[in-house]
């Protein structure tokens, strides 16, 4: 069964960066298929990262050229780079498949942006 492990989430100052790393257990076909989601309380959970059936990344408007994603099959794991982190950025942030067939779900990493 495929396990999801997300980490590298914390308290940091508005225009400051965090790494965060989702780690893959389990079988599956591609670290492509693996998206970075948020999840902010009061709204629905959301794709905010992920790769393209191309092999692009691809971001939602308000990340782009904040956030990157980087993958590493060495270690099996899919890391997203968040730069210039806003107030709004706040939540958790998980790690998943991108498709309506979804893994079972980490418990995700909490992102804290102060002011």
């Amino acid at each position: 069964q495929v396990q999801l492990v997300e980490s590298g989430g914390g308290l940091v100052q508005a225009g400051g960066s965090l790494r965060l790393s989702c780690e893959v257990s389990g079988s599956i076909s591609s670290l492509d298929e693996i998206g970075w989601y948020r999840q902010i309380p009061g709204r629905s959970r959301e794709l905010v990262a992920r790769i393209s059936i191309l092999g692009d990344p691809i971001y939602v408007d308000d990340a782009r050229g904040r956030f990157a994603l980087f993958k590493d099959d060495t270690k099996n794991s899919v890391d997203l780079q968040m730069d210039n982190l806003r107030p709004e950025d706040q939540g958790v942030y998980l790690c998943n498949r991108n498709s309506c067939r979804l893994y079972p779900w980490g418990r995700g990493t909490q992102v804290t942006v102060s002011t």
